[in-house]
């Protein structure tokens, strides 16, 4: 049977158990995904494109899921060589060295509307096994769910079973059992749930890496690295029970946990420095491999709407300050008392400014026209950042309730200058009496009675 009938069989079997509530038991299925492989020579340095690749399935064979009643009557996979003339290389691989996480993001993503890209090349070992160069071939395996789906590299050796028959496969030179397949086993595998994670400035982010291997390996190291504008840069490395910080604050799961395969690192205190591709590598004794995630760091706008000026027409200015990425969208309605808020255009931006953190603020003026009854002006703000966009509003008056008429003005000021006039000469009358009050008290105090008398 093809992949699309198996895959029609799922569905239908996941379809008819959505309504019944069963128990859910582990059970081992047949993972069936379909594949491209990358041809002989093309690995080593080489570009790859589409038209160097074929396409391939790959059958991993008995993976433990948990299963809600709706694997009932699901059969194992079987290759159907009679329906094509080409049939596509596949691969039948064994778990029962490792353990595949998430499976049933896998088993169930073309009845979740989800795409599963998977990616088949050649691997060639680091240190080489001389016993085992002869009789075997290594492949790893990049699968992706898309969605913010899990992201699985595996690396598989080629098996012979003697027992059974081989012949030779006309594309890969390999052998393959008599039913036409290449004959696997994963032997160590890495994951990770988030390929790609966003998380606001100052934040603390973890980043998910785990891994299982096959009991003949040993773990080696575990190293993580930034790739940020083109440069690279240690973070963590892990090597035989020693730890190497290069990033302050940043730590790994503790040693028992990471021996039991959890490798996922912890950055606190989240700068815009951090933004980057992280990239987990897990080195064991025979076997490499890594995954690869994209960290977002994000920073939420604050906006503030004030009235610059209060004249006929007047300035409001809506500042937006301290936002990451870059991208921003400012909007401005006006709605009258009992109507239906209006977009707004004509609205003018300041220059874009850049805090010595890296986040950035920008300004926007509008001229604003209240009409005879005033209205109320909303500057709306939409960023990557925010769940919903921000808003603020002001009420801005009609003209007549913020300026006088110019009689008014003047008469106003008019009256305000008598009384300033009055209140000046009544003072400087006031101090010329005083003055005359106090030189006829030291005339009389300090003179002599004689003088007094004339």
């Amino acid at each position: 049977m093809g992949t699309e009938g198996w895959c029609l069989l799922l569905c239908l079997a996941l379809s008819g158990a959505a309504d019944t509530a069963v128990e859910r038991q582990w059970r081992a299925v047949d993972v069936v995904l379909d594949c491209l492989l990358v041809e002989e020579g093309q690995q080593r340095g080489g570009f790859v494109s589409k038209e160097n690749m074929v396409k391939a399935l790959l059958v991993l064979k008995q993976v433990p899921v948990l299963d809600d009643g709706s694997l009932e009557g699901f059969t194992n996979f079987q290759l159907d060589t009679m329906a094509t003339d080409n049939p596509p290389v596949t691969f039948e691989a064994s778990v029962n060295l490792i353990q595949i996480p998430h499976a049933e993001a896998l088993l169930h993503a073309d009845c979740s509307g989800k795409e599963v890209t998977c990616e088949i090349s050649r691997y060639f070992l680091q240190a080489r096994q001389e016993a085992t160069v002869e009789k075997a071939a290594w492949f790893i395996t990049n699968v992706q769910v898309s969605g913010g789906g899990p992201s699985i590299s595996m690396v598989m050796k080629t098996l012979r079973d003697a027992e059974n028959g081989v012949i030779l496969h006309p594309t890969l030179k390999l052998l393959q059992g008599l039913q036409g397949t290449v004959q696997t086993a994963v032997e160590l595998q890495v994951t990770t749930r988030t390929p790609s994670l966003s998380f606001l400035l100052g934040s603390s982010a973890s980043l998910h890496c785990s891994f299982s291997m096959a009991p003949s390996l040993d773990l080696t190291s575990v190293v993580w690295r930034l790739q940020q504008k083109g440069s690279g840069q240690l973070v963590y490395s892990w090597t035989m029970g020693q730890g190497q910080v290069k990033r302050e604050g940043v730590t790994l799961e503790p040693e028992q946990q990471l021996m039991a395969g959890n490798a996922s690192l912890t950055l606190p205190g989240l700068t815009l420095k951090d933004e980057g591709t992280y990239i987990c590598q897990i080195t064991t004794s025979l076997y490499q491999a890594q995954q690869i995630i994209q960290l977002y760091v994000q920073a939420s706008p604050k906006v503030q709407l004030s009235l610059a000026s209060e004249a006929l027409r007047p300035t409001l200015i809506c500042n937006i300050a301290g936002y990451y990425p870059l991208d921003v969208t400012v909007t401005w309605t006006r709605e009258e008392l009992g109507g239906a808020p209006v977009p707004v255009s004509d609205a003018f931006f300041s220059s874009l400014r850049q805090s010595p953190a890296g986040t950035y603020s920008i300004s926007s003026s509008l001229t604003a026209e209240p009409g005879s009854a005033g209205a109320t002006y909303t500057c709306q703000v939409t960023h990557v950042s925010l769940e919903e966009p921000l808003r603020a509003s002001i009420w801005v008056s009609p003209p007549e309730q913020r300026t006088m008429p110019l009689g008014v003005l003047f008469a106003s000021s008019l009256f305000f200058l008598v009384l300033l006039y009055l209140g000046l000469q009544r003072r400087q009358a006031t101090s010329s009496k005083l003055c005359q009050d106090s030189e006829a008290f030291w005339a009389a105090t300090l003179l002599p009675p004689s003088k007094k008398k004339e």
